[in-house]
Formats: C-alpha cells, structure tokens, sequence
C-alpha cells in the first residue's frame, strides 16, 4: 500500500511569518499537532509540532505573567523562529512499510508528503500508518491474533495454514516477523473466531511454541541459563 492512499490530502498549512498564536488556535481548532510551514507556491520549507509551541510559551499561563517584557516576547516569535527547517519528507510513491522504519528512525511523529518537485501533497502521522496497518491486517473484524515460533525453513507456513484450515478458521491475515533467535520466525495469524484454545493445543501438540502476542518484541534478547 502506497503512501498516497493512506496520507491525509487536505493539509492545514501555516505560514513562516505566522505567530505562535495562530499556529496553536489552528491545531486546536482541527485537533491536529503538526502543521507543515510552505510557500505561496505550496513549497514546503518547515514544520511546526504542538511540541515546539509549548517550548516556546511560558511555564505559566499568559494571565498570570506579569511581565511585559515576557508577553512582548511571546507576541514577536515568529513560526519561522521555532519550526523545523527542512524536515524529512517521504514520496507519496513511498509504501506504508517505508512510512514505518522512517517513523521509527527519525522518532517523529508525522511526515510531510512532497512530490518530486518539493511541493506539499499531504502529510502521513502515526495515526493514519495505524489505521492502514489495521486494514491490511483486516482487524476491524473481531478475531484474535495468535504468536506462533517456527523455524526457519520451507515448510513451516504451509504447515500452519493446512492445521487452521482443517478447524475451518478464516483468516483475517497472516505476517512473518522476525524473533530473537535467528534460527526462527515469529508467524501471526489473526483469525476470525474468539475461541483458539483447541488450535493452541493442536500447535503445541506438533511442537510449536505459542506466545502470547503481548509479550513479543524483535529486541527481546535470549534468557541466560
């Protein structure tokens, strides 16, 4: 799935001359928390997160500073004075798996969308990476997510698929990640049906080790002896 399909098009924008005020009334006003800074052309050159405008504003309310040198200063900042100068940008070519590792590198939480040209065509947050992940996953259905450890060879998810097919389970979806032990593989198939008891005992029959999906993570380390 591509970036373009789950990005939200219609941005709310600001401008680098804008004050600190304006840019928080609009992320209240459209419950948002980052607003890309562009051009008259749509050009994009920054951006701003509710984050950079709390560290901007003083600890205590306005109505309770009494200083006026401190409300002349708040009133001069400009949103050219706190966004993020060229931030990282993703393609709308770009897939929602891209989207993932680079929001998991940088740490931010959303991307301006620009095309070839530098334009601004959208902006994709963890929110909308959340809800594309659900509708890949086909989570809206109820059902339950099962962790199943294999080895890594052929055969394995053949195996897993034949043993879920003779209970006569659908599938809402099936992913492969990777575990801790190199040798192995973390298979999460997300069933539609609420009762798995009778699968986890089957799988663990053929000597499968089932988790519980809670308790996985890819930097889980080995237990010591």
């Amino acid at each position: 799935m591509f970036v373009s399909k789950s990005m939200t098009k219609k941005v709310i924008t600001i401008n680098k001359d804008a004050d600190i005020f304006e840019a928080k009334d609009k992320m209240a006003e459209h419950r948002i928390r980052h607003l890309p800074v562009v051009t008259r052309d749509y050009h994009l050159i920054g951006i701003v997160s509710d984050r950079d405008i709390r560290s901007a504003m003083p600890s205590r309310p306005l109505s309770d500073c009494n200083s006026k040198k401190i409300k002349d200063k708040i009133a001069k900042l400009r949103i050219k004075d706190i966004m993020t100068i060229d931030p990282v940008a993703i393609s709308p070519l770009h897939t929602i798996q891209d989207a993932l590792v680079l929001i998991q590198k940088t740490r931010v939480g959303a991307f301006p969308v620009v095309d070839e040209k530098g334009k601004l065509r959208g902006i994709i947050s963890v929110r909308d990476l959340l809800r594309a992940f659900i509708n890949v996953m086909g989570m809206e259905d109820p059902g339950t997510l099962m962790c199943i450890i294999v080895e890594e060879k052929l055969g394995q998810m053949k195996k897993i698929i034949d043993v879920i097919t003779e209970e006569r389970i659908s599938f809402g979806s099936i992913m492969v990640a990777r575990y801790w032990d190199e040798e192995k593989r973390a298979v999460f198939p997300y069933l539609l049906t609420q009762n798995i008891t009778p699968l986890k005992k089957k799988f663990k029959k053929m000597g499968y080790e089932v988790l519980d999906p809670m308790k996985w993570y890819i930097d889980q380390l080995p237990k010591n002896d």
